[in-house]
């Protein structure tokens, strides 16, 4: 068991949304779902009161907490995708499921939490030694809602976009 598992709040819908994350990526699985031994805030005896799951090997916690809870940005959850492919693939089940896109890779799922999804590349871009081409990727990137591999290649090599 990891030290450090991440705890999502939830108002009685922690297991759709678990089963959800686990859809969008490989190596991602619900481990175990705790139900509430009696009545409480957080729901009647039998309903479900925990959900533990992985997405992409990350454990992570869903509490159904018995009330609604707003995220913020002050904390995201990334998902680093290894192609344009996936980046598209992650992207749509996001939107179908009643997400809502915002800018730089971010989105934010139905329940409010924000996501970021990102290509892998583009932590190379940024993370280069050549300081001007980094920029441009990263300024390329400040255009964007979804991310584009190519668009942010093409502006890392100093290319036009055409």
């Amino acid at each position: 068991m990891s030290k450090l598992v991440p705890c999502m709040w939830f108002d009685g819908d922690a297991e759709d949304a678990a089963k959800f994350y686990v859809s969008l990526v490989p190596n991602s699985a619900i481990t175990h779902v705790q139900r509430n031994v009696a009545d409480g805030p957080s729901g009647k005896e039998g309903s479900v009161l925990v959900v533990e799951f992985t997405v992409a090997g990350q454990p992570l916690v869903a509490l159904n907490g018995g009330m609604k809870m707003e995220y913020t940005h002050a904390i995201s959850l990334m998902i680093h995708c290894d192609d344009q492919a996936e980046v598209d693939s992650v992207w749509k089940a996001f939107l179908a499921n009643g997400g809502k896109e915002e800018r730089c890779g971010w989105l934010r799922d139905r329940w409010g939490v924000a996501w970021q999804i990102v290509p892998k590349v583009m932590f190379e871009f940024l993370s280069s030694s050549d300081k001007a081409a980094a920029a441009r990727a990263m300024q390329a990137m400040m255009k964007m809602v979804k991310l584009d591999v190519e668009v942010l290649r093409r502006a890392f090599e100093g290319k036009s976009a055409a």
